[in-house]
C-alpha cells in the first residue's frame, strides 16, 4: 500500500521553511526540512521524495549546485525540482535554473495557491507511479509462478489475478482523471510528459495481465513491464 509522499523543502532561512510547511500542510504529505544543499543531499541518500522545493540563494552550496548533484545521481535524477528564488535576474537566470534540471522556477513572493497546486500535481504523479510499481511487482510474482508451474490455473492464481486486475483498474481510473486535470489546467510540459509515460506503462501492464487470463495462453511469452 502506498504511504504518504515525502516532499523535500530546502532553504537556509527557518522562517521560509516554516512558511512552506504552512502552505503545503493541506496536502497531508510528509514534509522534510533541509537547511542547506549538503543537508538535502544527505536526506536524498536514504529517502525517496515526490518533489523537491529548492531555494536558489543559499550560502555555500547554492541551489544550482545542489540540483546538479541531484541530477548526477541515478537514484535521484528523476525527482522533480521546483526552484524558489527571491531575486529575479532575468531570462538568463531562469534559463540557468531549467538547465540545472528544474521543472519549474517560481519567484518570491509567490501565490500560495499556485505553489500548492504545482506541488500537488507531482505528488499525484508520484503516488500513481508507486501504485504502478506495486502492481508490476505482483504481476512479476505471478509470471514467475506461472513459469514454474506451466499455465496459470488454480484458485490461488485466479484470486491473485482478480485482485491485481481490480487494483490496476483503480490506478487506470485515477491516472485518466489526472491526465484530464493536467489538460484542463494547461500544466507544465514536464508534468504532462510524466503523466503520458505513466499511461504507457499502465497500458503495458494491462496487456501483460490480460495475457495471464485463462484461455489466452500461458505466461511463457509474457514479460513484465519495466
Amino acid at each position: 500500500m502506498v504511504q504518504k509522499a515525502k516532499i523535500l523543502l530546502v532553504d537556509d532561512r527557518p522562517e521560509n521553511l516554516l512558511a512552506l510547511e504552512a502552505i503545503l500542510s493541506a496536502l497531508d504529505q510528509t514534509l522534510v526540512r533541509a537547511s542547506s544543499g549538503e543537508e538535502a543531499l544527505k536526506a536524498l541518500l536514504t529517502d525517496d521524495f515526490a518533489v523537491i522545493l529548492l531555494d536558489v540563494q543559499m550560502p555555500g552550496m547554492d541551489g544550482f549546485e545542489t540540483a546538479a548533484h541531484i541530477k548526477r545521481r541515478e537514484r535521484t535524477r528523476d525527482i522533480p525540482i521546483i526552484f524558489l528564488t527571491a531575486i529575479n535576474h532575468g531570462p538568463h537566470h531562469t534559463f540557468r535554473g531549467y538547465a540545472a534540471g528544474a521543472v519549474d522556477y517560481i519567484s518570491k513572493p509567490f501565490d500560495p495557491w499556485v505553489l500548492r497546486a504545482k506541488v500537488s500535481v507531482f505528488v499525484d504523479l508520484y503516488m500513481k507511479n508507486c501504485q504502478l510499481k506495486e502492481q508490476a511487482a505482483l504481476l512479476r510474482l505471478q509470471l514467475e509462478g506461472g513459469g514454474r508451474g506451466g499455465a496459470v490455473e488454480g484458485k490461488e492464481s485466479a484470486g491473485l489475478l482478480a485482485e491485481l486486475s481490480a487494483r490496476l483498474a483503480a490506478v487506470e481510473e485515477q491516472a485518466e482523471a489526472l491526465s484530464k486535470q493536467l489538460d484542463d489546467d494547461a500544466a507544465d510540459a514536464a508534468a504532462v510528459a510524466t503523466a503520458a509515460h505513466l499511461e504507457r506503462k499502465l497500458t503495458g501492464l494491462r496487456r501483460a495481465l490480460d495475457a495471464l487470463e485463462p484461455g489466452t495462453g500461458t505466461t511463457s511469452s509474457v514479460s513484465s513491464p519495466s
